[in-house]
Order: C-alpha cells, then structure tokens, then sequence
C-alpha cells in the first residue's frame, strides 16, 4: 500500500480487516515493523479517538509519531497554484510539504471540508497536495470527503460482532441520518458508504429524509429509502450519523427532529447492534437510552480504531520496506 485515502487504495479490505482483528489479539505482533521509522500526524483541526488511536498504533509497531497541529502552531499554508499570497497565508504547500517528507518517513493528515464551495472540498485539493509534493505515503486521518481510518473501523466492528453473536447470513447494515444542531460534512457518511459496498459482504440500506442524499460515486450498491421505519426493518447494525446537504450544499434544512434513534424505533429490527463515529450528541443525535443500552457498540468501535490504524501503518511499512531491500544485479 502506497498511500491510505480512501477504499481504492486497497487490494484486499477483508485482508486488512483480518490483519487489524490479529493486532488487537497481539498488539505487538510487529512491534519491530517500523523501527527506526517517523510518522507525523498533521492536524488542521480538532481530533480526539484518531489523533490517539493513531499514536498508539505507530507505538505498537516501533514508530515514533510526532502530532502537529498545523492549525495552531504552524504557518497558514496556502494550496492554491498560482497563488499571489498577499493575504492571511504564509507558506505554500509546494515549499513545506517536501521539507515534512525529509522528516518522516509517512505523513498523516486531517483535515475539514469548508462546506462553502463543494465543487472545492470534492476536488480534495489539500490532501492531494500533499501526496503530490511531500515524496512520502500519505494517510488519511479524515479529508474533505471521506474518513477511511473511521471506516475501515466499521468493518471491522461488523464483523467481530458477526462472530461474537454467530451469525450465518449476511447481515443487514443500514446507515441513518440523524439531527444535528449545525451542518456537518459528508465524510464519515460517504467513507462508511464506500468501503460497506466495496467490501461487499453486507446487505446495505441508507436512510434519510428527502434532501440529504448522498454523492451517487458513494452510495452507488446501496439501497435508499426515504423512510426510517421502514430501513430499520430487521437491521442487524445500525450506523448513526448526521450529515449536512449535499445539493444544497453545506446547509441544514427544515428540521427532522423525529429521526433520532430511540429504543421504540429499535423495536423494529433485528436487536441490532447500534453504532457511531463519536463524537455523539446525546439525546439530539441518539438518545441516552441507546448509547447506554446493551446494543451499543460505540465503546468497542471507538477502541477498535487502534487496531485499524495499525493494520495500515503496517501494510503502508511493509510496501516502504519491501521498497529498500537490496536487489542483486549481474
């Protein structure tokens, strides 16, 4: 593995999913893996489970991870080409990101969409910067449209607990909009949406009111239905999230209180298994009855982040190593 962006950048989820659920029986199964190796954890904005989790997982293989918060102690960087920087930026992403790739040997990234042009936050300009200049993989910790990390997490959540209620069918997943007090973006929605669909091992339903569906290059393999009760039928997981307007981008429209999860709306499914990428607001998003209840996996989600980031930090090091054996030539 090259870079980890998104769920193209893998050959195999159910490999990777499978390698993650071996780190977490064996934290330090490679803890030799990446010696001698750095990886900078770059932060445009707030983190709490990724930045934490990641750090933990470089430890676990022999990495020292150094966190940056680029937001607030770095220069403004700039992106665009072209630019005549006259304004509030101070560094160009051409000058700072190869100067990042002499020091580290991977770079991680987070940062936010600005939910005011979509056309810019789709294009992924920051993080495809990086790629391009820094000479060095690139991870994703969250960007304009997906959270892989978070995803990956997902799946892995999923099917552990497959295997810890032993089921035999494949299971019913469905993704639900929930109310929010202010916009959010359609990262972690979008991400869970690729990677279900591109693992394939799911019967997949999306629910939300009229006006919040999804970009189609994501949801594409799912089953949409415009009414909760009627998703929820049999569910054996359930994934909760809010997510801002996609064609009316960025914007919250008229409210739709009555989509959050509670255990009446749980009476339909299959006793399935709640989910959510924290952080949570309680009783707007899910109510204190479902997160503190037994089919909450919120917790056991949250602590399986670890062994995600783990999972890719050592196929991203085994591509880096594999890279710098020796060859024999005549």
């Amino acid at each position: 593995m090259n870079h980890f962006i998104s769920a193209t950048d893998v050959t195999s989820i159910q490999q990777l999913v499978d390698n993650a659920l071996q780190y977490k029986l064996n934290p330090f199964l490679d803890a030799q893996l990446g010696k001698g190796k750095r990886i900078g954890l770059l932060f445009l904005n707030p983190s709490l489970r990724t930045r934490l989790s990641t750090q933990v997982a470089a430890a676990n293989l022999g990495m020292e991870a150094i966190v940056f918060n680029v937001d607030k102690e770095g220069w403004a960087l700039e992106f665009q080409e072209g630019a005549v920087m006259n304004g509030t930026t101070v560094e160009h992403i051409k000058d700072a990101a190869p100067v990042l790739g002499q020091y580290f040997d991977i770079l991680a990234i987070r940062t936010f969409p600005a939910l005011k042009n979509r056309a810019d936050d789709y294009s992924e300009m920051f993080i495809k910067q990086f790629i391009r200049f820094a000479g060095v993989p690139v991870v994703s910790l969250e960007s304009a449209t997906l959270h892989p990390l978070q995803s990956l997490t997902d799946i892995i959540t999923i099917q552990e607990s497959i295997k810890q209620i032993g089921a035999m069918h494949k299971p019913k997943v469905v993704l639900t909009w929930a109310p929010h007090i202010k916009p959010l973006p359609q990262c972690v929605a979008n991400s869970f949406a690729q990677w279900v669909n591109a693992w394939g091992n799911a019967n997949f339903v999306i629910t939300h009111p009229k006006g919040y569906e999804l970009a189609e290059q994501f949801t594409n393999g799912a089953t949409i239905i415009h009414e909760q009760e009627e998703a929820l039928k049999n569910a054996d997981f359930v994934y909760v999230k809010n997510w801002s307007s996609y064609e009316q981008y960025g914007e919250i429209l008229p409210a739709n209180t009555n989509w959050m999860l509670t255990n009446e709306k749980l009476a339909f499914t299959n006793q399935a298994k709640i989910m959510h990428c924290l952080p949570v607001r309680r009783n707007i998003e899910l109510s204190d009855e479902i997160l503190d209840g037994p089919n909450s996996l919120v917790t056991q989600q949250a602590g399986n982040r670890v062994w995600a980031a783990q999972a890719v930090l050592a196929a991203i090091l085994n591509t880096l190593n594999q890279s710098n054996e020796p060859t024999d030539h005549c």
